[in-house]
């Protein structure tokens, strides 16, 4: 018997690239950070009162979404800015808050309410 191999839509280095992305995005702090800049960039001194955190803290958060290319940064005399790098994060806190919802549906089903 000869089993077909599935083909992938995506090659596995797009998956890897996607999971990058994935990964920048898994940490309760970066998205709070992305939350605050959605509305305007902001320094890391307003980030780092924001998130609870010292500076260093922040800075590696932000150092892990430069790098995946979700946001930007802009340098004014001794202080950095950042800012979105994209525009597609409402369309996924959109989703997350949809599978949450359902989430909750089948949790409350199960328990009977």
């Amino acid at each position: 018997m000869v089993i077909a191999r599935r083909r992938t839509k995506y090659s596995k280095l797009q998956y890897q690239a996607r999971a990058r992305v994935a990964k920048a995005l898994a940490h309760p702090s970066r998205l709070l950070i992305l939350d605050a800049i959605a509305d305007g960039e902001k320094c890391v001194c307003e980030l780092t009162e924001l998130v609870g955190a010292d500076q260093s803290t922040v800075s590696k958060h932000l150092a892990i979404l430069k790098q995946a290319g979700i946001i930007d940064d802009r340098k004014e005399g001794s202080k950095t800015f950042y800012r979105p790098r994209i525009c597609c994060l409402q369309g996924l806190w959109e989703c997350i808050e949809s599978v949450l919802r359902e989430n909750l549906k089948a949790q409350q089903k199960a328990i009977g309410q």
